[in-house]
């Protein structure tokens, strides 16, 4: 039977019992803030996940963890003790998570880089430069996981980021240890002597209790570092880092079109890693292969708008942050899926590039530089960008970005080219207040009309009350070639939100952790007046205790065509404005459990007709080491023009042998395209996204056709540490 519950069958050598807490040392503060202290120790402790050598019981214990969720400002329910040592080679951190009931601590995924937020499981920032807004992440859950991030601007976590480092996890019978060691090479940091921002989390996911080191506001994250700790008193070395990355890529791929035979390859390539200083790193690539990464999961578009499909390719994932300006999905200066792949996902050999992005006198520098092949009858082109901000007090920061693509080669014409300049800035006013912004211009030849855009956001939250107001606009001819548009006819854009999150008694009497209300406005009119689309969400979140939540929302879309749109087939929407009021529910189970579900269900008004939309998705888990999780989606469309239906489903199915070693299908069907396709990967991982990858890409046709495509890939690569 499929299970949840890491048992205790087979454990490590029990830790010392944890001391009286009340006998605990309280800990060194900086004003409201904890203060670390590492211990430097001339021989290296064996990285095993046991904690039982000497320097670690001499070395000071980090511990009273607050809780923020669910009684925000409470000891932790359980002890988490904290070591830090350092070397002239690594940061060692050490960390013991008692546990009154180990056999009920939660294990769900053991992959590199596996979200930790649904298990019991334990996570650092270091602040290294001290500016209280970038940070990397390590963590680890109970089964020995490696999980590495970024945080950028104190936003969300870029789990896309792989640095060399290793964890060891133990099982006891009071709870779970983890050891961590982290080479200097892997980090960025200044001149010694240097004092880090720091913070330490843990979930405890059966009671969904998060707890920090560096008390922080259940609203907030790790990444608030503007209240972290600190770590004081270190001495870092600055060890010099050069890594040479070869790969070695075969193929066996087969078109079924009349006459087709199968193509056999074989390529090699190489990335570098080399450290011009302690806090800047210059990368290389040459011959960019991007074979073992997973397809894009389909969506279907019905709607005028662009689609945005997430980038995957580790080399532009990592420091990807530092190039960002725009409004996220809407809108993006630069989108680096722009370069190596063309507007139908289909692959642009990548000649080769490179990447300088770091620190430089306080100010964070980013320069991408990439080469691309001629492809059929279109030219290669010369992508550039320059990208550099500055962090400021109180959450601040201001920054500028210049973008660039030319067409290069035979093929080319001295009029192909795109250019975009743009600024963004922040202002923290308080805890609580934040204002931030951009504006860009783009150039293209032939487009003479606006060609610039803008966006202010306000925002004010406090964990009780959250509200926010944004306007902008984008010009006709606003055209970031390298980024992404999704509206390219041009806007002015309204926003607006309030929120209420309310956790009184009575609310917890009912169940409920938690009651959260909220709504949001968005509009788009075009420039010379008159609706484009808008957007209506006013919601209900109702989160139980045992991990069930339900939310029920009146949603609302209404879009103005001023030409016939062909929505599917045969079926045009006519002219005018359309829309109206839909109900929408989401009610998700407990995803603790060994199966959970989540459901979404559409009905209402769409465009001139009604919509009976749902979307199932059932997850089945065994331990962290078998995920089976499967999602279909149909949308009835009920419109005069006619009426049709879409299916969209896919399966995942992972197995993880070990942290880093993995099998994992992605099983995709599109009655839109009359398509069903596999994607078949398994990796045996090494360090940073090294190691051993074998694919198998399978497209079949749904219509009597049979086969369309098939790939059968081996790809192979090392990392080797020059210097070391």
């Amino acid at each position: 039977m499929l299970g949840f519950i890491v048992t205790t069958a087979d454990v490590a050598p029990a830790l010392a019992q944890p001391r009286d807490p009340s006998q605990a040392a309280a800990p060194a503060t900086s004003g409201s803030r904890p203060v670390a202290s590492a211990a430097h120790v001339t021989e290296a402790p064996v990285v095993d996940g046991t904690l039982d050598e000497r320097m670690w019981q001499e070395a000071p214990p980090l511990d009273n963890f607050v809780q923020a969720e669910p009684f925000e400002g409470q000891p932790g329910s359980e002890r988490t003790v904290v070591r830090i040592l350092y070397d002239d080679e690594a940061i060692y951190v050490g960390v013991v998570c008692y546990d009154r009931d180990p056999s009920l601590i939660v294990t769900t995924d053991t992959r590199r880089d596996a979200g930790l937020g649904q298990m019991d499981s334990f996570q650092m920032i270091f602040d290294t430069f001290r500016d209280q807004q970038n940070g990397f992440v390590f963590g680890t859950n109970a089964a020995g996981a490696e999980y590495d991030a970024q945080v950028r601007d104190q936003g969300d976590q870029a789990s896309s980021w792989d640095g060399s480092w290793e964890v060891k996890t133990s099982l006891t019978e009071t709870g779970w240890s983890a050891e961590f060691r982290i080479p200097l090479r892997t980090l960025r940091y200044g001149p010694a002597p240097q004092t880090w921002g720091l913070n330490f989390f843990r979930n405890i996911q059966r009671t969904r209790e998060r707890t920090y080191w560096a008390p922080l506001p259940r609203e907030y994250n790790l990444a608030r570092l503007s209240s972290a700790g600190e770590l004081r008193g270190l001495s870092l070395q600055t060890p010099r880092n050069f890594k040479v990355l070869p790969y070695f890529v075969t193929s066996a791929n087969r078109s079924f079109t009349p006459g087709a035979e199968t193509d056999l390859e074989a390529d090699a390539g190489f990335d570098t890693k080399f450290g011009v200083t302690p806090s800047l790193n210059l990368d290389l690539t040459y011959n960019t292969d991007f074979a073992q990464v997973e397809v894009d999961t389909q969506q279907i578009n019905l709607s005028r708008f662009n689609l945005r499909f997430p980038e995957k390719r580790p080399f532009f994932l990592e420091n990807s942050g530092l190039f960002t300006i725009g409004k996220g999905s809407e809108l993006d200066l630069f989108f680096s899926r722009r370069i190596g792949l063309d507007e139908n996902g289909l692959l642009v050999p990548i000649r080769g590039g490179g990447r300088l992005s770091g620190k430089v006198n306080g100010v964070n520098v980013g320069v991408l530089n990439m080469q691309t092949a001629d492809s059929g009858d279109r030219p290669g082109n010369n992508f550039s960008v320059l990208r550099v901000s500055r962090e400021l007090p109180s959450r601040s920061g201001v920054g500028g970005m210049f973008v660039n693509r030319t067409a290069t080669g035979n093929l080319s014409s001295s009029g192909d080219w795109n250019r975009t300049w743009g600024a963004d800035a922040r202002l923290g006013i308080g805890e609580h207040f934040t204002m931030s912004g951009f504006g860009a211009r783009t150039q293209t030849p032939g487009l003479n009309g606006r060609d610039y855009a803008y966006n202010i956001d306000s925002e004010y939250d406090n964990g009780q009350h959250r509200a926010g107001f944004e306007y902008g606009l984008t010009g006709e001819d606003f055209n970031p070639e390298v980024g992404f548009l999704e509206n390219e006819d041009g806007y002015r854009r309204l926003f607006v939100r309030f929120q209420e999150t309310m956790r009184q008694e009575k609310i917890r009497n009912w169940g409920f952790r938690e009651w959260q209300p909220h709504a949001t406005y968005t509009r788009h009119n075009f420039l010379d007046g008159g609706l484009s689309n808008a957007e209506l969400h006013v919601d209900n979140h109702w989160d139980w205790e045992n991990g069930n939540r339900i939310d029920t929302a009146l949603n609302g879309s209404w879009e103005g065509f001023r030409v016939p749109f062909e929505i599917y087939p045969g079926v045009v929407v006519p002219v005018g404005e359309h829309g109206g009021l839909r109900f929408r529910m989401v009610a998700n189970t407990d995803s603790r459990k060994w199966a959970s579900t989540r459901l979404q269900w559409d009905v209402g008004r769409f465009l001139t007709g009604d919509q009976n939309s749902p979307t199932l998705q059932v997850v089945l888990r065994d331990s962290g080491r078998l995920t089976l999780d499967t999602t279909w989606a149909y949308r009835g469309i009920t419109l005069p023009e006619g009426s049709f239906h879409t299916n969209l489903g896919n399966t995942r199915v992972t197995y993880n042998f070990t942290p880093s070693v993995f099998v994992q299908s992605l099983i995709q069907y599109n009655d839109r395209t009359q398509r069903w396709s596999t994607n078949l990967r398994f990796h045996w991982l090494e360090t940073a996204g090294t190691g051993l990858f074998v694919v198998y890409n399978d497209t079949e046709s749904l219509n009597g056709l049979g086969p369309v495509n098939r790939a059968f890939i081996v790809k192979y690569v090392r990392q080797f540490d020059i210097l070391n």
